[in-house]
């Protein structure tokens, strides 16, 4: 057949022939005989829109989930159950740090603190006892002698002690160098004090000056500050231990409504009064959060008591038994300097006028420390001390009159002498204070250790019931999801 010019070929039987519309060009078909391949002929698919990340699927999958009931108890889960362990973790975590910090109380910073109290009263004591033998009429008296090495030795263990419980760039670290260092001077000036006066010559009183002079200005306020820097860190520690965890009581709550509203719209879905899985997460958020509050109130009260009826008694003893111990040691150099060494103004004795403000520092502190007392265990012996204390000034001022009235001799005796001296009331007033220190640091413990005993098994309590609790929440939404299945 012919056709006319410009006409369209046949089509092929069984086919729909195609026109191209106004404008658009003909496609040019495939030769005869040439497979056409099907993708080919299919649209390319579209990519993914520019920009989208991971978290960008998340999101519109999270949307999807949350237009259908199964969807939205998933969601449910998936909260309640990060919520109830991240309660139980961050309980964990804020009781470990507290109960952490009280054990420091108990066993680091208060025996800390302790020694460097016991460090001062050595060094003091030792001073006291060196200027006792001195004036002592009998020459290096074995008692006054023993009393001076094992003082020395006790300063010089607990040093040791302290050194290896503070940190190297530490305040205490640098006064304990301080110590270290000064300490065998000290000791130095003592033995060439002793060897004059072995030998009678006055120049065994200046050495004894001297050695008393590094005492004062550079041993004992490196041992107060010490002292100082260690009850520091003791009321840092106790700070921490009684702080509020506010943060696991805040999560606790929150875990507690978001259960208690998934319950209710459990309820309000399906008239059903109980979840189980949901009431066992709440009954463990629930005992969590009780025994949260409950122990911390427990060692707060305990760590209260310890402060309140033992820290600050602690404190006050060891300042009234510092006291002491100045005014003994003042009390000896006066009658070894004679009036060498007068005060600034130059219208007084140094030794004497330092005496006098010490024993009013021991009034002012043993006064203090009867009001703090709670007891009669307490009480007793700071009545003890205040009564040597009244005998002391008695004896003391004898002492002074005789001196004053040229009768050195009489006022040595008054002083270091046996039977009723200012030595034996100053003993006296000493065995007191140690006896209420005891007492003191015992109430102390007893009631430290308890604060601390409160918190001991929280931790591992709370992450226990939080697994628990996230588990039967996430059994609870399950149980509900099975019902679409």
């Amino acid at each position: 057949m012919t056709h006319p010019p410009n006409a369209p070929a046949a089509s092929a039987p069984g086919t729909t022939p195609v026109h191209p519309g106004p404008g658009v060009p003909a496609q040019a078909s495939p030769p005869s005989g040439v497979p056409v391949s099907p993708s080919s002929l299919a649209p390319s698919p579209a990519g993914p829109p520019a920009g989208r990340g991971p978290w960008d699927e998340v999101r519109v999958r999270v949307r999807r989930a949350a237009t259908t009931e199964p969807g939205r108890l998933q969601i449910l889960g998936a909260v309640l159950a990060l919520l109830v362990v991240a309660f139980g973790a961050v309980t964990a975590y804020e009781v470990s740090d507290r109960a952490g910090s009280a054990d420091d109380v108990v066993s680091r910073s208060q025996p800390l603190s302790a020694d460097a109290a016991d460090i001062y009263r050595s060094l003091a004591d030792a001073d006291t006892a060196a200027a006792s033998a001195f004036l002592s009429k009998e020459r290096d008296p074995a008692d006054l002698q023993k009393r001076y090495t094992d003082d020395i030795t006790t300063a010089s263990r607990l040093l040791v002690k302290a050194a290896a419980s503070t940190g190297g760039s530490s305040e205490s670290a640098r006064e304990i160098t301080t110590l270290n260092e000064q300490l065998p001077r000290y000791t130095g000036l003592i033995e060439r004090a002793r060897a004059a006066n072995r030998q009678g010559l006055p120049l065994g009183g200046a050495y004894l000056r001297y050695a008393n002079q590094l005492m004062t200005t550079q041993l004992l306020p490196a041992a107060e500050r010490l002292y100082e820097a260690e009850t520091a860190r003791l009321q840092q520690d106790d700070e921490d231990a009684r702080d509020w965890p506010f943060l696991s009581l805040a999560l606790g709550v929150a875990a507690l409504a978001v259960l208690v509203w998934a319950q209710r719209r459990t309820y309000a879905r399906t008239n059903r009064v109980f979840n189980h899985g949901l009431l066992a997460a709440t009954a463990a958020s629930v005992i969590v959060l009780l025994w949260l509050a409950a122990a911390h109130t427990v060692a707060r009260a305990g760590l209260n008591d310890a402060r309140e009826h033992g820290q600050s008694s602690l404190q006050v003893l060891n300042a009234a038994r510092i006291s002491s111990l100045k005014a003994r040691a003042n009390e000896n150099l006066t009658l070894v300097a004679r009036g060498a060494v007068l005060t600034d103004d130059g219208k007084s004795d140094k030794y004497e006028t330092d005496y006098t403000t010490s024993m009013k520092s021991l009034t002012t502190a043993l006064a203090e420390a009867r009001e703090l007392a709670d007891d009669d265990a307490g009480r007793d012996p700071l009545a003890a001390a205040a009564d040597r204390t009244a005998d002391w000034r008695e004896r003391h001022k004898d002492a002074r009159d005789k001196d004053d009235a040229g009768n050195y001799e009489g006022a040595r005796t008054s002083v270091v002498g046996p039977g009723a001296s200012t030595g034996q009331s100053f003993d006296q007033v000493d065995a007191a204070l140690k006896q209420a220190l005891d007492h003191e640091q015992s109430e102390f413990t007893q009631a430290a250790e308890g604060g601390r005993g409160a918190l001991t098994a929280l931790p591992v309590g709370a992450a226990s019931l939080a697994i628990l609790g996230a588990a039967g929440a996430v059994m609870g939404i399950n149980r509900r999801l099975s019902e679409y299945r």
